[in-house]
């Protein structure tokens, strides 16, 4: 199945509050302690099943162990909430990162949840066979100040992405590893950050990355 048949429908405007930088960690969907998010995956929803807004997304990550995991939207929403039962309800066993699919979704207190998968294609998915064992972070001495530059390509799967601070400068190659040590979990092309680079294995290498805002400034999760 080809990516044209998961257009985005991008049903309504974008949810209460949101603006597209919900994003959320492995581990952290609920600052309770020990309450089991699928417990509740269908609880509670009243009238609101009835306000279903159909998306297109990729998995970001699942844990079946925990019992959910999340989508990251093509429109551009915060992540959508991914209940095992739901999963199993619909005929699947798990759902692998990188796979593409379209579901129903619902607005809950804490964001989006996903309420129906309507098609799920894992032709893009990396199963766990194939995923790679993390690579040893390459240390890049900075030669640059604290410099804004806009991403030019980023891919979350393969790890790795290039931004720029303007034409006629050298792109910077900025590894998943770095994002990861400065609390980011990813970047859109466009987007604008705070980088340090230097001299590396790949050409200029982003040494520190921050969100445009700053150093200081909470990061998306």
């Amino acid at each position: 199945m080809g990516s044209d048949g998961f257009e985005s429908k991008k049903l309504g405007g974008p949810p209460a509050g949101g603006s597209g930088q919900g994003r959320i960690g492995q581990g952290e969907y609920s600052s309770g302690a020990s309450r089991d998010p699928a417990i509740d995956a269908f609880s509670g929803l009243g009238d609101a099943a009835a306000n279903l807004v159909e998306i297109s997304g990729v998995i970001k990550w699942f844990d079946a162990s925990k019992g959910y995991g999340f989508i990251v939207p093509d429109n551009g929403w915060p992540d959508v909430l991914l209940h095992v039962t739901v999963l199993r309800r619909d005929g699947y066993q798990t759902a692998y990162e990188g796979a593409r699919l379209v579901v129903e979704c619902v607005q809950r207190a804490k964001g989006y949840q996903a309420f129906r998968i309507v098609s799920m294609d894992e032709s893009t998915a990396i199963h766990p066979a194939q995923m790679l064992p993390p690579r040893t972070h390459v240390t890049v001495t900075p030669t640059s100040g604290l410099e804004r530059a806009q991403v030019k390509w980023f891919n979350r799967l393969r790890g790795f992405g290039f931004l720029t601070c303007g034409e006629g400068t050298p792109d910077i190659f900025v590894h998943m590893e770095t994002l990861r040590r400065f609390g980011m979990t990813e970047l859109r092309p466009g987007q604008f950050v705070l980088v340090r680079f230097g001299p590396g294995s790949k050409g200029m290498m982003a040494a520190e990355i921050h969100p445009e805002s700053g150093p200081s400034a909470l990061s998306s999760h």
